[in-house]
C-alpha cells in the first residue's frame, strides 16, 4: 500500500496554534504529515509543548511526522527536549 503525505506550513508567528491544528488533523491523516518549517525562526515553550503532544498523538494513530525546514536553532531545541527522535527530517 502507498504512502499518503498530507502536507502544512507553518506560520513563524503562530507555531503553537498552527501544531495544534497539525494534531487535530491527524484524524484525518494516513501516512505521513509533513510540517514546512521554512517560515520558522524559533520555538517557545508552548510550541515545544504542543510539538510533544502532536509527537504524541502521531504515535498513537500511526502516522509518521516530517518536519521540513527546520533550522540548526530549532533542532538543538528539539534535541535538548529529546523530541528529535519522534520526527522525521526533511531539508
Amino acid at each position: 500500500m502507498a504512502t499518503i503525505a498530507d502536507w502544512m506550513k507553518v506560520d513563524g508567528a503562530h507555531v503553537a496554534e498552527a501544531l495544534r491544528e497539525a494534531a487535530n488533523k491527524l484524524s484525518a491523516t494516513e501516512g505521513e504529515l509533513v510540517l514546512d518549517f521554512a517560515g520558522v525562526e524559533r520555538v517557545d515553550a508552548k510550541a515545544v509543548t504542543a510539538l510533544e503532544d502532536l509527537a504524541s498523538k502521531a504515535k498513537g494513530k500511526s502516522v509518521r511526522i516530517v518536519l521540513r525546514g527546520v533550522n540548526v536553532g530549532i533542532y538543538k531545541v528539539l534535541k535538548l527536549a529529546r523530541l528529535d527522535r519522534e520526527f522525521g527530517f526533511l531539508n
